[in-house]
């Protein structure tokens, strides 16, 4: 699966912190499974769009 996070965008939000480089991936991962959840939830609600309420 491709990267769903920007890793410059990452460590510009998190400004001052040293962000370890596993952080990515983990992070990576709970935006995948973010994302299936809320397509999950708008095809529950037969909806192929998905909105910011199926967060």
């Amino acid at each position: 699966m491709a990267d769903l996070i920007v890793k410059a965008a990452v460590k510009e939000a998190l400004d001052d912190k040293n962000v370890a480089s596993d952080f990515y991936d983990a992070l990576d991962d709970e935006v995948s499974e973010l994302l299936n959840d809320a397509a999950r939830r708008a095809e529950a609600n037969d909806r192929k769009t998905v909105q910011p309420r199926d967060l």
